[in-house]
């Protein structure tokens, strides 16, 4: 997976930028088609907003996450890409099954 990082408004710690990258790594183990991901976060006044954009196969699933702190708005962000990248895999394989009971 190719995984690109950008900040916004301010410069991230060392720290900051492999943790995040790290959790997106993570996603991985849900699926395994990812082709790459974009980690974008952002500070704007008390709000830190943590955006990330995976392509899989010809799809973009985003997700958008904004709490008071940055390492927060990562989890969260990566919670619920797990969640939709469980529903992509889910849709991508339900297709197939139903075929296969038409068919006789």
């Amino acid at each position: 997976m190719r995984i690109t990082f950008t900040a916004r408004h301010y410069k991230p710690s060392k720290r900051l930028k492999d943790y995040a990258q790290n959790e997106v790594l993570k996603l991985e183990k849900f699926y395994d088609g990812i082709i790459s991901c974009e980690i974008i976060l952002d500070y704007q006044k008390e709000i830190q907003i943590a955006e990330l954009h995976i392509i899989v196969h010809g799809q973009s699933l985003t997700v958008v996450e904004k709490t008071d702190e940055i390492y927060k708005s990562i989890d969260t962000a990566i919670e619920k890409m797990e969640r939709k990248l469980k529903r992509y895999k889910e849709k991508k394989i339900k297709p197939h099954s139903e075929n296969r009971s038409l068919v006789k």
